[in-house]
């Protein structure tokens, strides 16, 4: 295909392309191309570690004499995006909206921990756990504060509403009649919600929820946690979500059943439980 053609095709004269083919590159140009090809040798250097703020301070340092001045950093941003370098650690994270509580409770439980029978204070918590490459999945539970049993738990792919919603309709239905705990969690999106509080209306349950920012106001659901982690998850690695499922409910089997405790006597959480009743 001839250059008049591609040049007609193109819309443009065909002085034009000679004229665009035999300029001289501008000074500028020639200062970024060599810019470019340093911060290549340094991107190669330094295995990919540095953005373009780290890597501004190298060039000015190589180039400031020359130039006689600083080079500015979104020049640098832009070369290094034009060269296709990119950072290869602490990537700006996406900023979430904020949702907007439908529901906050006061934090009734404050921190006082001990109970005096079965099913008179819960908590409750939702944690994560990574499988295979870098796979989540995720425990909500619901703990008795009278003997530290785990009352029910949930494990699933997804940190949802039904995740919690059916964690707490399977305590829930191993209430007797008379029985109303209550209840404390943070204030995570699901426990603030409408759905949550419908639940425990009904269940005559009443609830209590952490401060913003207060973690230790769930400390005995955040220990248990650990008591997990340390125990079980952070002994293993796990290639399939099957394998930790499994792994989880034969921890929380053993937890609940055969774990003693100096509180609680030397009984298991249910062994305790057991006597009360």
């Amino acid at each position: 295909m001839s250059i008049s053609l591609l040049c007609e095709i193109a819309g443009i004269a065909r002085s034009s392309y000679y004229k665009w083919l035999n300029r001289k590159p501008s000074k500028q140009e020639l200062q970024n191309k060599e810019i470019i090809k340093e911060m290549i040798i340094l991107h190669k250097k330094v295995e990919g570690i540095y953005g373009y703020r780290r890597m501004k301070l190298n060039m000015d340092k190589k180039f400031e004499r020359k130039l006689g001045h600083k080079l500015n950093h979104k020049r640098i941003y832009r070369l290094m995006d034009i060269s296709k370098l990119e950072c290869v650690i602490r990537k700006k994270k996406k900023r979430y909206k904020r949702s907007v509580p439908q529901h906050v409770a006061e934090n009734i439980l404050n921190r006082n921990f001990l109970a005096e029978h079965p099913n008179e204070k819960w908590v409750t918590d939702v944690t994560e756990f990574k499988y295979g490459t870098s796979k989540k999945a995720y425990l909500s539970a619901i703990r008795d504060l009278y003997d530290g049993s785990i009352v029910s738990y949930v494990f699933g792919h997804r940190n949802n509403n039904r995740l919690v919603f059916k964690t707490l309709d399977q305590a829930i239905a191993t209430l007797n009649e008379e029985e109303h705990p209550l209840i404390h969690s943070d204030r995570g999106f699901q426990y603030t919600s409408y759905g949550f509080k419908r639940k425990i209306d009904k269940a005559e349950m009443t609830h209590s929820m952490s401060r913003v920012g207060k973690c230790v106001d769930n400390g005995p659901m955040e220990s248990f946690w650990g008591t997990l982690k340390c125990e079980k998850y952070y002994l293993h690695k796990y290639e399939t979500y099957d394998e930790l499922r499994r792994a989880i409910n034969e921890y929380i089997h053993f937890y609940n059943h055969e774990r003693y405790q100096d509180k609680l006597n030397g009984h298991s959480p249910i062994e305790y439980r057991t006597m009360a009743a």
